[in-house]
């Protein structure tokens, strides 16, 4: 059975979403801090893991920064905070979705069954040979990304990405087909996931950033890839 972690400190909210994941037909674990959290997973990593931002003993920010040092599971934050800086950092720690409160637990329940659809086919697809061009190089099997001479490191988020991108050469893309191919929550999550994401791959990958090689920007269109 699916484990999925409710990292909440609000009894009543991970009681509710507690109870629609269980009806969902997925196993539930709480937690109600998050350093009791990381401590469990240490020893067990779930399937996937609701996170709240405000936490005691350890926010939720840090323990999606640590949890993305070891393991790509998946990860969906919960907030009170409407601001976008902070839908934004928690996307660029490498979050797989967002929701702010109040949130509907049945959509919530929605968000969870995408998200692991998606990693189930990554999982089942084969991986490429690598794939080498001036300056950039990718082994899909071993998730190796070299720029410049140098390994670079990229959160899931950013790998699937340019890993994308790099699979149809010269094909402009719009930010709601980048959102489907690679969130699979385009109803979901807002749009500005998409730039987020790229600008912090150019700032990997490119020589200049502001003037970028290879991820270009087609101007009302949307984003291609340039060998």
């Amino acid at each position: 059975m699916t484990l999925i972690a409710v990292v909440e400190d609000e009894p009543s909210i991970s009681e509710v979403v507690s109870l629609y994941l269980k009806r969902a037909g997925y196993q539930v674990q709480l937690f109600a801090d998050g350093l009791a959290a990381q401590a469990a997973f240490s020893r067990q990593i779930p399937d996937l893991i609701i996170l709240d931002v405000m936490l005691p003993g350890m926010d939720g920010f840090s323990l999606t920064r640590s949890l993305r040092d070891r393991s790509d599971v998946p990860i969906i934050l919960l907030t009170s905070r409407r601001e976008e800086s902070d839908r934004i950092a928690g996307l660029e720690l490498g979050a797989d979705d967002y929701v702010v409160k109040p949130f509907s637990p049945q959509e919530l329940v929605s968000r969870v069954r995408a998200v692991l659809r998606r990693i189930s086919k990554e999982e089942k697809s084969q991986p490429d040979a690598p794939v080498s061009f001036p300056n950039l190089s990718m082994d899909p099997q071993t998730r190796v990304v070299v720029a410049h001479g140098q390994e670079i490191s990229l959160t899931a988020k950013e790998f699937e990405l340019l890993y994308h991108f790099i699979r149809h050469p010269h094909q402009v893309f719009s930010r709601d087909q980048l959102l489907e191919a690679i969130w699979g929550l385009s109803d979901y999550i807002d749009s500005s996931t998409v730039t987020v994401h790229i600008r912090r791959l150019r700032e990997k990958i490119e020589t200049d950033p502001s003037i970028p090689a290879h991820l270009q920007t087609v101007w009302g269109v949307g984003y291609k890839f340039e060998p």
